[in-house]
């Protein structure tokens, strides 16, 4: 029977992390996280040597860089974007590297909150656009080992990849082995006509795993189907790691574009604690 490893998202903890964010690792593995999933806002943020030297004081390993893809950063925007957006993608690669980490998530096709009604033909020019940049992307970071997993969002974050589908679609056009599927369970559960079979359908294009209620709360205290998900993960043979992410209204890049506007806990702790206890009993 296969079983997952843990990790949390740094965005729950702090925004953004930084070196002076490290002490909070000892909480993390203290809860029960195998990893940890550095959410990049910057090149910068970190100092690589300190935070290797942190994660094994913790006994925990760089689980993956997730991406933060506020503005100016959009591959399928102005020329400036889509320059802007490339040369972060290539830092958040250059980020899995130092922290030995093999895969890094996001939906690196469009800044999220970029969200309304595109002609066809203005998003075939945008899907053609996007799979360019990709096959680049995805050259960068095969000559490095590091997969790409790409991020569906529901459609109030993004028009343009809702559901598993369409990002199994953009692998293929893409064409490149070292692009894969991120499916984060909160945007699934609004998009995914069935949850369980969306990760079926996905099979082993499947990379990485986001891991929050369907109110976007701590696993296990809302009405998500967490046994379905994780039958359906068992069945498909996914072993890799499931990430608790979720965010509070202090993490300004997302909490605007993702409408997080109140806490779902007493405290991001409280939510920490409760997400890692009910995603251990599941999945570890």
């Amino acid at each position: 029977m296969n079983k997952n490893k843990l990790a949390f998202n740094t965005f729950l903890f702090a925004s953004p992390f930084t070196d002076a964010s490290l002490p909070l690792l000892a909480k993390m593995r203290e809860f029960g996280a195998n990893g940890v999933e550095f959410a990049l806002e910057n090149k910068g943020d970190l100092d690589y040597a300190k935070t290797l030297a942190a994660l094994k004081e913790n006994n925990l390993e760089c689980s993956s860089i997730c991406g933060a893809f506020g503005p100016g950063r959009d591959l399928r925007g102005t020329p400036e974007e889509q320059k802007g957006s490339a040369l972060y993608i290539k830092d958040c690669i250059d980020a899995a590297v130092a922290l030995g980490a093999g895969v890094v998530v996001g939906p690196f096709y469009s800044r999220v909150g970029r969200a309304g009604a595109e002609k066809k033909e203005d998003k075939a020019a945008q899907w053609k656009l996007v799979t360019g940049h990709l096959r680049e992307l995805c050259k960068y970071a095969a000559d490095k080992g590091v997969y790409l997993g790409v991020e569906p969002l529901n459609r109030f974050e993004t028009d343009f990849i809702n559901t598993t589908a369409d990002a199994v679609r953009l692998c293929h056009d893409v064409g490149h082995e070292h692009l894969m599927v991120h499916m984060d369970v909160f945007h699934a559960n609004i998009e995914e006509r069935n949850l369980p079979l969306a990760v079926v359908e996905a099979g082993k294009l499947l990379l990485h795993i986001h891991a929050a209620d369907n109110y976007r709360g701590a696993p296990g205290t809302g009405s998500l189907d967490w046994l379905g998900l994780r039958d359906a993960l068992r069945f498909i043979g996914y072993e890799r790691y499931v990430v608790l992410e979720t965010f509070t209204p202090d993490v300004e890049i997302i909490a605007k574009a993702a409408a997080i506007w109140r806490d779902f806990e007493e405290s991001n702790m409280i939510l920490a604690q409760k997400g890692m206890r009910f995603l251990k009993t599941i999945f570890a």
